[in-house]
């Protein structure tokens, strides 16, 4: 029997032992390919397994330190800054004017206010002159007029804070003001520019003008 194998073996050409040889080949290799497969597969799991079951480690935050106030209230003071030196301004840029003053509606704004036209236009006087006076014509009511004088007998009342008449308020008018004998500043204005022509300043008026 085993004569018949080996001489069956014997007679097999030299193609059909090339293709015996390669699928051979092919067996084993298909065996170690899912030997190695199998061990790859298995040690990811394994490692995946050993760290889920490992406890996570606890987030470790550094304590503050305490403030020393005694060291802090140690440390020298920090130096002033000096001031920002001014921009220089830039050519062909005009700076805005400043904001108009805001003057109150009673005596004393309304000195005020004449007061700064009067310097805008070079009348002199003061704020003290023109209180004295006005106190002594009005009482410091802005709607007084005089009845009883000569000028009421004349038909032009005086008029006013500093009791104004028509004319005098008209030839004296302060440019920037009112025409309105009856508004505080401009009655104001005029009979100081009255009183700084004749009496060269409100302040010099003691009296009946």
């Amino acid at each position: 029997m085993l004569d018949k194998r080996l001489s069956a073996f014997r007679r097999m050409s030299l193609r059909d032992s090339v293709t015996l040889a390669v699928a051979a080949a092919g067996i084993i290799a298909v065996g170690t390919s899912s030997v190695v497969a199998l061990a790859d597969d298995s040690v990811p799991s394994r490692i995946a397994m050993v760290a889920e079951q490992q406890p996570a480690a606890p987030a470790v935050t550094p304590a503050a330190e305490p403030i020393d106030a005694q060291a802090v209230a140690g440390l020298p003071a920090l130096p002033e800054l000096p001031p920002l030196p001014e921009l220089p301004p830039v050519p062909g840029l005009t700076p805005p004017p400043p904001p108009a003053p805001v003057y109150e509606d009673n005596l004393d704004g309304w000195i005020h206010h004449a007061l700064d036209v009067m310097a805008a236009q070079g009348i002199p006087g003061s704020y003290n002159g023109i209180y004295r006076n006005i106190m002594r014509e009005s009482g410091g009511n802005p709607q007084a007029i005089n009845l009883w004088d000569s000028n009421a007998a004349a038909g032009i009342p005086s008029k006013g804070l500093l009791q104004v008449i028509d004319p005098t308020f008209n030839a004296y008018h302060v440019e920037g003001t009112a025409w309105d004998i009856w508004d505080p500043v401009a009655n104001i204005t005029a009979a100081c520019n009255y009183a700084a022509h004749r009496y060269g300043s409100m302040d010099n008026v003691n009296s009946a003008y």
